[in-house]
């Protein structure tokens, strides 16, 4: 039975984290095989500011999980994120073309066609995602996909997330010359939700946010899909610095205490516990204002989920259901899908996918196996989050040296 090896990379401000795993034909099994991380160089919230460092932190990532799992990675999927990271709703409206009223799949094409050229200016932005969110015919609301239903009009409101194209272009640039050809790209906060998200989380309602060390970007989950997305140029990082300047002590000192808050006894805990708190807070406002901006502030179920280098943060979870009014858990484990069974072999690091961090990377993985299954016995998503593919590889080749 033949295998597919998959990869998934997480280019971070502060880390470059990749994942392997593999997929036997016509399975829905993930095993994953290794995972590696490395400092990140050269790469400062979500974009390349230094291409011959960023690369070579790729590189050194990929080497190194190659060596611990003794094969070759060849392809990989990679993360979009960072600030120049967004998402934007547009609707359309077609006349359904048969005569006899029945919607077909290119009346579907022709409303999502319509709701994008509706976008305001995005010139130099390009979409990653394409989400439908709701489709009405005659006025009327549908449950699911309006195909082979009838009427006279067909409406649609769309999800779109982008990202800024010159973005793409360099982080595809990095990865590709650091030996690894780009498979696809998907957004991070859409990548994290499949490893650290349940599908009841998704239905019932819930937001998902990725608390990084430059940027928190979080997604809004509604009925299964995404509804909305946002990045905060705000992170774990302005945390270290702000316990550095409050205390007058080396940012190495700060950066520890702030992971432990007894690895200085020496140190007031409460002006400590402060700091940190102060920060939060900060964050917390900025995502109540987005919750409130698209009237889901109080109004999501599954409450807030929080995962990232920055979850672990001690307090995290009773500053977020106060300052959110909802439920709210951090540091979650990974590989609790019901979706996918997932394994470590050939792996040192047994325990790493109960740790947030590698939300991203590992499901980068997942979406990549979504996409490779063929067998029409295993049920899988349908292009709930459909990419342009091998369209959108072309396009950024045609840019590359």
């Amino acid at each position: 039975m033949g295998k597919n090896i998959i990869a998934g990379i997480d280019v971070g401000t502060s880390a470059i984290k990749i994942t392997v795993a593999e997929q036997k034909k016509g399975s829905h099994n993930l095993n994953v095989l290794g995972a590696a991380q490395k400092p990140s160089s050269g790469i400062r919230r979500g974009y390349v500011t230094n291409f011959n460092e960023a690369i070579k932190s790729v590189a050194s990532v990929v080497r190194s999980v190659e060596k611990t799992i003794g094969i070759p990675v060849k392809r990989a999927y990679i993360a979009a994120g960072g600030i120049g990271l967004g998402s934007i709703k547009s609707k359309g409206t077609v006349i359904i073309s048969r005569a006899d009223g029945e919607i077909s799949e290119y009346d579907v094409k022709r409303v999502i066609s319509q709701s994008e050229a509706n976008l305001p200016d995005i010139s130099n932005k390009r979409i990653i995602h394409t989400l439908p969110l709701i489709f009405k015919i005659d006025n009327k609301p549908v449950i699911g996909r309006p195909l082979g239903m009838k009427g006279s009009k067909l409406e649609a409101e769309i999800l779109f997330v982008t990202c800024l194209n010159q973005h793409l272009l360099d982080l595809i640039k990095v990865v590709e010359s650091a030996g690894v050809a780009v498979e696809d790209i998907f957004a991070s906060p859409i990548a994290a939700s499949f490893a650290a998200l349940n599908r009841r989380q998704k239905e019932i309602g819930c937001v998902l946010a990725n608390i990084g060390s430059d940027t928190v970007s979080i997604a809004v989950f509604e009925e299964s899909s995404p509804i909305s997305l946002e990045v905060f140029p705000i992170g774990s990082t302005h945390i270290t610095n702000d316990i550095a300047l409050g205390l007058q002590i080396p940012i190495e000192e700060a950066e520890k205490l702030k992971i432990d808050y007894d690895s200085d006894k020496t140190i007031p805990r409460r002006k400590l516990s402060d700091i940190i708190e102060a920060r939060l807070n900060d964050i917390f406002e900025l995502i109540e204002s987005h919750l409130k901006k698209i009237n889901r502030n109080g109004l999501l179920p599954a409450g807030i989920i929080l995962t990232g280098g920055g979850s672990s943060l001690l307090s995290l979870e009773d500053i977020a259901k106060a300052s959110l009014q909802l439920p709210a858990k951090a540091g979650i484990a990974l590989c609790q899908q019901n979706h996918y069974s997932h394994s470590i072999s050939k792996s040192p690091q047994g325990q790493t996918f109960r740790n947030p961090e590698w939300s991203v990377s590992l499901g980068l993985c997942i979406m990549g196996a979504d996409e490779n299954l063929k067998d029409g016995n295993i049920r899988r998503n349908k292009k709930i989050f459909p990419t342009t593919g091998g369209a959108l590889k072309q396009w950024f080749r045609s840019f590359l040296p």
